[in-house]
């Protein structure tokens, strides 16, 4: 009996997470092309910052991995939807896991992984994929870098107030429950910032 118990609330907590990921996805495809333009997409980065801290670096992993593929798929985005996405929605869910729950630390794993180094990794793959061509055939190392981080900077400051905003009211903590995700802040203690939920 216990174990039947057991059983159905892990799928239970499973499905709400698969619930999670597809509105997720959803809602990353349709709010992305918003402050777009080649190489920065603010929206994305919201997205995999949120999914990370919700549900955890492999689940945010995915969820960009299924965005940047629908997004390249249906709305002739470059791969850039890949390289763009994918680093930096697993060092965000890594990096808020390693502070204890720090959303600044979730925003700032996003910047790195999405801002150097998947600026970094766009380099060679746009290179190979055009050949040096037309548009691209003045790309260097470092060309996306900047691009990179200021659409990570938008993005994870719109982050950082969407997911403080449910920290200090203490939904965050609700929603993660629910989701049977790693619950790093306590609903009923008071906090004096949103990047610094009691460990």
């Amino acid at each position: 009996m216990m174990k039947h118990q057991q059983k159905q609330g892990i799928s239970r907590e499973l499905l709400r997470k698969e619930v999670m990921l597809a509105m997720l996805v959803a809602v990353g495809v349709v709010i992305s092309p918003i402050l777009r333009v080649e190489g920065m997409c603010p929206m994305a980065h919201l997205i995999n910052i949120v999914c990370a801290v919700l549900l955890g670096p492999w689940w945010s992993l995915l969820c960009a991995v299924l965005i940047g593929t629908i997004r390249m798929l249906f709305l002739g985005i470059p791969p850039l939807a890949l390289t763009g996405a994918v680093f930096g929605a697993v060092l965000s869910g890594v990096f808020y896991r390693l502070s204890n729950g720090k959303i600044l630390a979730a925003c700032l794993g996003e910047v790195i992984g999405t801002g150097v180094i998947g600026a970094v990794v766009s380099y060679p793959v746009m290179t190979l994929l055009w050949n040096g061509t037309g548009a691209y055939n003045h790309l260097t190392l470092f060309f996306y870098v900047p691009s990179f981080i200021g659409g990570t900077l938008i993005g994870g400051a719109a982050a950082f107030l969407l997911l403080g905003a449910l920290s200090r009211s203490g939904q965050l903590a609700l929603i993660q429950k629910k989701l049977g995700a790693k619950v790093y802040d306590h609903p009923n203690a008071a906090r004096s910032g949103a990047g610094n939920p009691a460990a």
